[in-house]
């Protein structure tokens, strides 16, 4: 198969060969040349999406609120006086 090199340099990959790779737009390709002089181009390993620093922050922070407050209580409650107090009981 032949394609053709833009003046920008860009080549299309023929729809047959993007069908084989399960090519699809946005898809990392990594090329390479061997030493004949050969083009290689293979799909690249797809990587997992990185976490954004604001989504890292809310993640450690909800899971920190609870450890913050962890063995800060003043009173120690009875279970039953506790449950009087629930349930409005004198």
């Amino acid at each position: 198969m032949q394609s053709t090199l833009t003046s920008n340099g860009q080549v299309t990959i023929p729809k047959k060969i993007r069908d084989a790779l399960k090519l699809q737009p946005g898809c990392k390709l990594n090329v390479t040349i061997d030493s004949s002089g050969s083009l290689m181009l293979e799909k690249a390993p797809v990587e997992p999406p990185k976490e954004s620093p604001r989504i890292a922050a809310a993640k450690l922070k909800s899971e920190d609120r609870f450890e913050q407050v962890r063995g800060k209580a003043s009173i120690h409650w009875r279970t039953q006086e506790l449950m009087n107090l629930l349930r409005g009981e004198n």
